[in-house]
């Protein structure tokens, strides 16, 4: 990734918190019983957000022929028929000062068509448009943030037709991240477009607890990186979450990293954790230039559509020791998604129960495996053999 100093330096602090939250402040799983904060009710986000994000593929690098051949690529690769809609621009799209009346601008050099005429490209292909913006007096690459202005900036945004926004929470002066994103959640809905609000602020102030009625997803850590460490210290610290999230709201455990680095097992391990957790599914590559495995995984639609499935309940930790988890899922149609994860470096069998991940009242159960198609029947046992550092996912239904 092509990342300037100081978001480096932004991205790395980031990272420290997200480990001290894996230590210090994510429950564990079997402690969350608490039930979400009343959800925001704008309407948005009742499953999870599908979509682009240009900022773990291209850093600073953003601009309108990137989003626009991006959003061309979804629309003739597959993603945009498996369900991904948002295609969203993150930070340095901007000038470095507002204009005379305050407002902001889309730098020009990169944007020659300006934040609208690139949301019109992007409408047209039945797309919709992300921006980014912070909840401090700066983003986290040095433009100039939303705190104070959020009236001003939502007002722009919905004139320019942005459809999301992406709330960073850099500079922020040490106000309360709830009270710098109420502001912004108060102006969207003042600004007369449904406008779907991702929550930025790195998993702080337990947003989790507080999250629903502000925003239609939070960050629950800091940030992610190509790596099988940092994909694994992240989905410890968000899995306990569980109880937290529904429809309208949801945890986010950042966005993906799926052909940016990491193995074909590991980018397919973090696909099933991400849908089986409920997140948000924002891919974080080269879209256009995407490898054929990448696109497979991203475009799976068994896989998506537990991540999607309207019942809205993320998966819960069932089981774990050394290094071998068991989750299970509940989905709307009485079946169960079930992963099995091998945190270790050697392949090893891991084994469960229908009982045990909650799927009831048949004698004999029909399995899914959602990554290759096969399928077999149980009268209770399941278990498998997962590679070092991937998963089995398997869908469980009455047979």
């Amino acid at each position: 990734m092509r990342l300037t100093t100081f978001r480096m330096r932004s991205r790395l602090s980031r990272l420290a918190v997200a480990a001290v939250l894996a230590v210090t402040t994510a429950p564990a799983f079997a402690l969350v019983t608490a039930a979400p904060a009343e959800a925001l009710g704008n309407g948005l986000a009742r499953t999870p957000q599908l979509g682009f994000n240009d900022w773990n593929a291209y850093g600073c690098n953003v601009s309108e022929s990137l989003i626009k051949s991006t959003a061309q690529a979804m629309h003739t690769n597959g993603m945009q028929a498996a369900g991904y809609q948002y295609v969203n621009i993150d930070d340095c799209w901007l000038t470095h000062n507002r204009d005379g009346n305050g407002n902001l601008v889309p730098d020009p050099a990169k944007f020659p068509d300006g934040i609208a005429g690139t949301a019109s490209y992007v409408h047209s292909l039945g797309l919709k448009l992300g921006i980014y913006e912070d909840a401090g007096t700066a983003t986290c690459a040095g433009y100039p943030g939303s705190l104070g202005h959020e009236r001003q900036d939502a007002a722009l945004f919905a004139s320019w037709g942005v459809d999301y926004l992406k709330y960073d929470n850099c500079n922020n002066t040490g106000v309360s991240a709830k009270t710098r994103y109420t502001a912004m959640r108060d102006a969207l809905a003042a600004s007369g477009r449904q406008i779907l609000f991702s929550l930025c602020n790195w998993g702080q102030e337990n947003v989790w607890t507080w999250g629903a009625g502000v925003g239609n997803s939070w960050r629950t850590t800091g940030d992610i990186n190509a790596s099988f460490g940092s994909m694994l210290s992240i989905f410890h610290a968000n899995v306990g979450l569980n109880g937290y999230a529904g429809p309208g709201g949801w945890n986010d455990p950042d966005m993906l990293e799926i052909g940016n680095g990491m193995s074909a097992t590991e980018d397919r391990a973090e696909f099933s954790l991400w849908a089986e957790m409920a997140a948000p599914l924002i891919a974080g590559t080269n879209i256009a230039r995407a490898s054929a495995t990448t696109l497979g995984i991203l475009s799976n639609r068994a896989v998506v559509a537990v991540d999607q499935d309207s019942l809205g309940r993320q998966g819960r930790m069932v089981t774990s020791s050394s290094g071998h988890d068991v989750l299970a899922k509940p989905l709307a149609n009485g079946d169960v998604s079930v992963v099995l994860f091998n945190e270790t470096g050697s392949t090893a069998t891991i084994s469960t129960t229908t009982g045990a991940v909650g799927k009831t009242g048949a004698s004999r159960y029909a399995l899914t495996d959602l990554w290759t198609g096969a399928t077999s029947s149980t009268t209770g046992a399941i278990s498998a053999s997962v590679p070092a550092h991937g998963t089995v996912m398997l869908r469980v239904a009455n047979q």
